[in-house]
């Protein structure tokens, strides 16, 4: 067995290439072995095995820096980089994260949880090397999904400039989370799946062989593949903007990869390397459903109590449901159709469905040019990645009061996500923007109540956030309000809880454990002027919120108190100048004083004050 807690860029520098090949199918075992026990990205990783290999058997790292985009197919660098023994508490609390992070090892340059940043990102890393006269390599890895994010293309035209070694690896394997569509997708179709290519290049290839300066010729990259590429395609958009283009490739194979890899290691200008990769390569079940197999949970959670639907397939359920009865509402997705639960819009309203791949950008202001000719667009997106699209919500359709729904999914902690996914900062962000409605339900009745007030009594931006996994469900019909009243105070106490979203389930229960009343908010922003009338009355108001707690509806409830002179006191419980690290939701909420024992603490404590 060669994997083992000794493996090492060195190690690997020493193997021969049948000792590769076994150490490829020993990765891919492990990190199967390993993500079914904790969830994680699992068919883009075991696609990527050779590739993470062919690295570091070629470049020497820390030294020359392989900057990968997002990191979902990066746990073989992991494990060949001295991460062998922490792998297996790989998305844990106190464990090592599930994407690249600079403060976790010296071989990852830089933190990569969303999509299309890597090649700026290495630009700005080769040109830092270059002012302090280090010409180490540079290497982007890219999958052909985040080729669709606009950032790619900004820092493809910019780092086309450099005068020196820039290596950009797209890896392709026609998959982002859902399947690509669109014209970058065809064109990589198109570059790599032509009859006519292959059928030329195997003409020429054997034309050559039959001299002796043909038998060399072949042998190079720049002769047969550049010479059919030549007579077939004229040209593509790469070498159009000034790089070396080598490929395609198998990526999946090392012999292949060590070769170019080799070839483009002594370039001294920017060069694409195109690989073709199967994404799940080595383990069936995850090769015929890539999509499935992108991210798993681990197996425990697959063991649901009651198996509710989620949040996610909740919305899409009802917005497919909506669009059945009226033509004018459209579903947008940024390459997660499943995962936001639009598959059966897409199924039933195909025409009215558009993904438009890892492009939270375009998404929003292409939104908005539907709503200016009056069509209701419902964009369901991740609360971390709606992030990328904050100055399109402002400027493109805030701004001209665009009617467009925002569905922000997995609001509120992620748990193993980490850092890079927690959906804590979409209120803040979006509270910012005016005239924007803002919902936050509870449990099932209240997201699609609050998806038809954001659809039909909406004029302006309005947006649904709502958590990840199994939904809360509710058997009450009128769930027709923006607030919700619970009197559970018999003996006058004087204190009030506030709390809105997932959480008001445990408030609910600290609440009424405690004997103290509780306001519920389902439209947190504009905050609705009957319920700081409601609070007001009370001498203490104590107000837990999932989410940041700068610029959070918090701080705004505390502001409208003070408009009105209230003297009570006022204490917010709620995520204080930091990032989120990984582990499972019930610690996190637990770790920040938001789950029903904490809530009960905290209030205790906060009672008895003088």
């Amino acid at each position: 067995m060669i994997l083992s807690s000794r493996i090492s860029p060195e190690v690997i520098k020493k193997l021969s290439l049948s000792e590769m090949e076994k150490l490829c199918a020993e990765l891919r075992s492990y990190i199967i072995d390993v993500v079914y026990g904790t969830g994680g990205h699992l068919a883009s990783s075991l696609g990527a095995v050779e590739l993470c290999v062919a690295l570091h058997r070629v470049f020497t790292t820390p030294e020359d820096k392989i900057i990968f985009d997002v990191g979902h197919q990066a746990y073989a660098h992991k494990i060949i980089t001295g991460r062998y023994k922490d792998f297996c508490r790989l998305r844990t609390e106190n464990g090592i994260s599930g994407f690249p992070r600079p403060d976790e090892s010296l071989h990852d340059a830089f933190i990569a949880g969303h999509a299309s940043t890597s090649i700026s990102a290495a630009l700005g890393i080769a040109k830092a090397m270059e002012i302090k006269g280090d010409f180490h390599h540079v290497i982007s890895v890219i999958g052909d999904g985040a080729l669709t994010g606009g950032e790619a293309y900004e820092g493809l035209n910019n780092a086309s400039k450099l005068k020196r070694s820039f290596i950009v690896i797209l890896n392709d394997n026609e998959m982002s989370i859902s399947k690509n569509s669109g014209a970058v997708a065809n064109y990589l179709t198109q570059m790599t799946s032509s009859t006519k290519y292959f059928e030329t290049k195997k003409r020429v290839k054997e034309a050559l062989s039959k001299s002796v300066i043909g038998r060399e010729l072949s042998k190079s990259v720049s002769g047969t593949k550049e010479l059919v590429k030549f007579a077939i395609f004229q040209s593509n958009i790469f070498e159009n903007l000034g790089y070396k283009y080598l490929g395609p490739i198998n990526g999946n194979n090392l012999s292949e990869l060590l070769d170019v890899l080799n070839v483009a290691k002594q370039l001294d200008y920017p060069c694409i390397i195109h690989i073709k990769t199967k994404k799940g390569k080595g383990y069936l079940p995850a090769e015929q459903n890539s999509g499935e197999y992108h991210g798993i949970a681990k197996r425990t959670d697959s063991c649901r109590n009651a198996c509710n639907d989620t949040y996610s397939e909740i919305a899409g359920k009802y917005i497919n449901q909506l669009a059945d009865k009226d033509n004018r509402i459209c579903g947008i997705t940024a390459a997660m159709k499943y995962a936001t639960g639009l598959q059966h819009f897409a199924r039933n309203h195909r025409e009215r469905f558009f993904d438009v791949g890892i492009a939270e950008e375009h998404a929003v202001t292409f939104a908005g040019g539907l709503a200016s000719q009056d069509l209701i667009p419902v964009f369901c997106v991740y609360s971390t990645f709606i992030q990328r699209g904050f100055d399109q919500i402002i400027h493109d359709l805030a701004i001209e009061q665009e009617h467009v729904v925002l569905a922000v999914d997995r609001a509120g902690f992620v748990g193993e996500d980490g850092e890079t996914h927690q959906g804590l900062f979409d209120v803040s962000m979006l509270s910012l923007v005016p005239k924007i409605e803002i919902y936050s339900p509870s449990n099932d009745a209240e997201l699609r109540s609050s998806l038809y007030k954001a659809v039909y009594r909406s004029s302006g931006v309005a947006a649904v956030r709502y958590p990840k996994g199994e939904a809360v469900l509710c058997d009450r019909n009128d769930t027709d309000y923006d607030l919700r009243y619970f009197k559970f105070d018999k003996t006058n106490k004087g204190i009030l809880i506030i709390s809105y979203g997932r959480i008001t389930e445990f408030a609910k229960s600290a609440a009424k454990h405690m004997e103290i009343d509780l306001l519920q908010l389902v439209k947190i922003y504009p905050i609705v002027e009957k319920s700081v009338e409601s609070a007001e009355k009370y001498d203490k108001i104590i107000f837990f919120e999932e989410g940041i707690r700068s610029g959070g509806i918090g701080e705004k409830f505390a502001f409208e108190l003070m408009k009105k002179e209230w003297k009570g006191k006022y204490r917010l419980i709620a995520v204080d100048n930091c990032f989120v690290s990984y582990g499972e939701t019930e610690s996190q909420l637990a770790k920040y004083k938001l789950d029903i024992q904490g809530m009960i603490k905290e209030t205790g404590e906060f009672f008895e004050q003088a």
